[in-house]
């Protein structure tokens, strides 16, 4: 089972998380625990039961089983492409590695946040009358 975190460690993560979503404009969700069964299924219904799952982005980590699942809901998946949620979990299971959990977390919000960002527009051409 996941060690609990400090009151320090899970400021700093709410900060990453608020980041990410004014970033984004996506909600995020990280849950760090012994999964039941399938990590895969078991994420899944753990973003499903999220209050706008098709806005959300979910990362789960169980530290035990070495596993990291990331589930985006489709209006995510309009923006972040399976491409980058890899690099993200890449770069999180690097920092797991080396024993920083929270840094790892950080991270991978945070490239996932700046990978879902919408293009900005700069001008739109009037509608046709």
């Amino acid at each position: 089972m996941a060690r609990e975190f400090t009151a320090g460690q899970r400021a700093s993560l709410d900060q990453a998380i608020r980041a990410a979503e004014q970033v984004s404009r996506c909600e995020f969700s990280v849950f760090v625990g012994a999964t039941d069964g399938d990590p895969r299924a078991f994420a899944r219904r753990l973003h499903a039961a999220l209050s706008t799952p098709a806005r959300s982005v979910l990362v789960m980590v169980d530290p035990t089983a070495r596993s990291v699942e990331v589930v985006t809901g489709s209006q995510v998946r309009r923006v972040l492409s399976d491409q980058e949620v890899a690099l993200a979990v890449l770069e999180m299971r690097s920092e797991f590695a080396g024993g920083d959990l929270v840094r790892g977390l950080r991270r991978g919000v945070g490239m996932l946040a700046m990978s879902a960002r919408a293009p900005r527009t700069l001008h739109a051409a009037p509608a046709a009358p």
